[in-house]
């Protein structure tokens, strides 16, 4: 997408997350030695960083390693609404594993939620925290029996909920559900306040390095890329997706996918409460503020990683949807985020394998991360303490449920052979020498498939659009001028670098027009 229908679109040219535009984080350095800690955490998001302040709180020495900057991931570009409303979730939860098991999943986010907001109470935390009531809407016929059927849980489930027949804003509703006293919040400023915490305590932060290996044992030790050791007695994968996957085979038990945010000063004053819809495509709402003046997040448009190429259609889209409902002053963030899920919906929390004791890992949120972080990082913490935990058992990420799971994997995996010999079929028409300025395609190199990509200033950078996981051919994403993977939603800068995993390894540079 041009520089110029960027700028008519009133959007920024460029993706940055709202929450990263307006928090000021710490830096903290590479780390440039071996060194020896009791626990070592991989992945410097919410996860990450809140087990790190409880840890440290319980008197345990921490190292945290990030591969880039602490919180600029999918922390950094979440809607933070802080809620167990997780969409459309519990009756189907409670079809496929039970009340008990479902009211523990719930209470395991209410417990989250709770946690937040007493810590922000009682620590003073300035993070614009707000209760807001969270809704479920709908303007189909279709989607009401679900809504019903929802509420209908909730009721099973002791879940302060209730049916109604419109909402408070200005989108066409015939049926909605609720559940109150819910909360939003400004992610980043709550949690830097959990990092000047944990180093006060002496717990320690190392950004840009990369952990690339592991090896198991009594002593488990990690490798970065530049190679230097972490040897520890514990250790927490929370890189979002796991970094080491030789055991977990995670990739085959998760699916990836991207969603789409805009941040907009509008011109109608917005009621407060967190909103999205139940049907296609996914409409959220939820307010902020930004020096003084109210913002509305709209977010929405899921789709499979590396599945599209005119990723800039979703901005567009609801661009259109905050024009149509509450006008648009200006648009000063456009962002998108990434998030896996699991076969049966519910986070894989706990030991990394069953042989691997004193190795833990949090991953599979389903785009509701704030609550399901916090409740991970509790529930570790409370496994390496040696505390019982009530949730151990429903997010052991060694489960296996013969309904939903079986269905799911072998459709997962069936989709992505397809995807990995589709892509070595394909032979691209395009050519690098005709490339426009902010203009990326896949193009022929030699006679192999590559990646192209012609910079605002004319330079040309292409690379090999082979993923450097499982080698599954790379798609152009024009929204984010990035090369994603279809199997499992690796994703790289065009200039080859790894943006997120489950690849490490960044893309083969390829020489081309200076």
């Amino acid at each position: 997408m041009t520089r110029e229908l960027d700028q008519m679109n009133g959007m920024p040219q460029f993706p940055e997350a709202y929450w990263l535009g307006t928090a000021e984080l710490p830096a903290f350095p590479s780390l440039n030695e071996d060194i020896d800690t009791e626990v070592a955490i991989v992945g410097g998001g919410m996860t990450g960083l809140t087990a790190a302040y409880l840890l440290a709180k319980e008197g345990f020495k921490v190292a945290v390693i990030e591969a880039g900057k602490i919180l600029t991931g999918t922390t950094g570009h979440t809607t933070a609404k802080v809620t167990t409303q997780h969409g459309i979730i519990y009756d189907e939860l409670i079809s496929h594993f039970g009340e008990e098991k479902t009211r523990l999943y719930y209470q395991a986010n209410h417990d989250a939620l709770t946690f937040i907001k007493n810590l922000v109470n009682e620590k003073q935390i300035q993070c614009d925290f707000s209760e807001e009531d969270s809704y479920i809407y709908t303007n189909s016929s279709q989607e009401i029996q679900k809504l019903i059927n929802e509420v209908t849980a909730y009721k099973k489930l002791g879940i302060n909920g209730e049916y109604l027949n419109e909402v408070p804003i200005e989108v066409e509703a015939k049926a909605a559900i609720v559940i109150r006293n819910q909360a939003q919040f400004h992610p980043l400023k709550y949690l830097k306040h959990l990092v000047e915490e944990f180093t006060k305590m002496g717990g320690k932060i190392y950004e840009n390095t990369t952990a690339v290996d592991m090896e198991e044992g009594d002593q488990p030790r990690i490798t970065t890329r530049d190679n230097h050791k972490v040897s520890c007695r514990r250790m927490i994968i929370a890189s979002h997706y796991p970094f080491y996957d030789t055991k977990g085979f995670y990739f085959s038990r998760m699916s990836i996918s991207r969603s789409y945010c805009l941040a907009v000063k509008p011109e109608k004053e917005f009621p407060g409460g967190m909103f999205i819809n139940a049907e296609t495509p996914t409409r959220s709402l939820r307010s902020a503020e930004m020096n003084g003046e109210q913002v509305i997040i709209f977010g929405g448009h899921e789709h499979q990683t590396g599945k599209e190429i005119n990723t800039h259609r979703y901005y567009e889209a609801l661009e259109a949807f905050a024009r149509q409902t509450y006008g648009i002053k200006e648009i000063p963030y456009r962002w998108s985020a990434q998030d896996p899920t699991t076969l049966d919906k519910i986070p894989f929390v706990g030991h990394y394998s069953p042989t691997t004791k004193n190795i833990y890992v949090a991953t599979g949120y389903r785009k509701w991360g704030m609550t399901n972080s916090t409740n991970a990082a509790l529930l570790l913490t409370d496994m390496i303490v040696g505390r019982k935990n009530p949730y151990q058992e429903v997010f052991d990420p060694n489960r296996f449920h013969a309904d939903p799971d079986v269905k799911k994997f072998l459709t997962v995996n069936a989709r992505v052979a397809a995807e990995l010999v589709k892509g070595k079929l394909e032979s691209p028409s395009a050519q690098p020498e005709n490339l426009k300025n902010d203009e990326g395609a896949t193009v022929m190199v030699n006679g192999k498939r590559a990646g192209a990509y012609r910079d605002e200033d004319g330079q040309l950078h292409i690379v090999d659009t082979t993923c450097t996981h499982m080698g599954c051919e790379l798609e152009w994403n024009n929204g984010e001028r990035s090369w994603d993977c279809p199997c499992h939603g690796s994703r790289f800068s065009y200039k080859g670098e790894v943006l997120d995993g489950p690849a490490e390894t960044p893309l083969k540079k390829l020489s081309g027009e200076a």
